[in-house]
């Protein structure tokens, strides 16, 4: 759905399956935002985040916390892994898009 949403707006998307592809693809790709789910496979999006702005090369991108099993405090601890900001599922598609185009503008 995030992917339609974005393409639909005219992004580009790039999409990795776990994160550390993810970190891999962020190195390589160096997107203006990442839109992190927070439960991956292999690594998940808490640490992912963290590796993502404690490295000088990546540590400037713009990282918006996504999950679908809130829980409470995990806003907190997205945010304090180093995400910009955070939304929750099922994501309200008016808010998603104006919170991408603050980050990208």
């Amino acid at each position: 759905m995030l992917r339609e949403l974005l393409t639909y707006h005219g992004y580009e998307v790039i999409e990795a399956t776990d994160g550390q592809e993810g970190i891999k693809a962020a190195g390589e790709q160096m997107p203006a935002l990442i839109l992190m789910d927070l439960q991956m496979p292999v690594m998940d999006g808490f640490d992912a985040i963290n590796i993502l702005k404690n490295a000088p090369e990546t540590k400037d991108i713009k990282i918006i916390a996504v999950t679908s099993f809130a829980m409470k405090g995990d806003r907190e601890r997205a945010l304090a892994a180093g995400a910009d900001d955070y939304i929750a599922k099922p994501i309200d598609i008016k808010q998603m898009s104006e919170m991408v185009k603050r980050y990208i503008a």
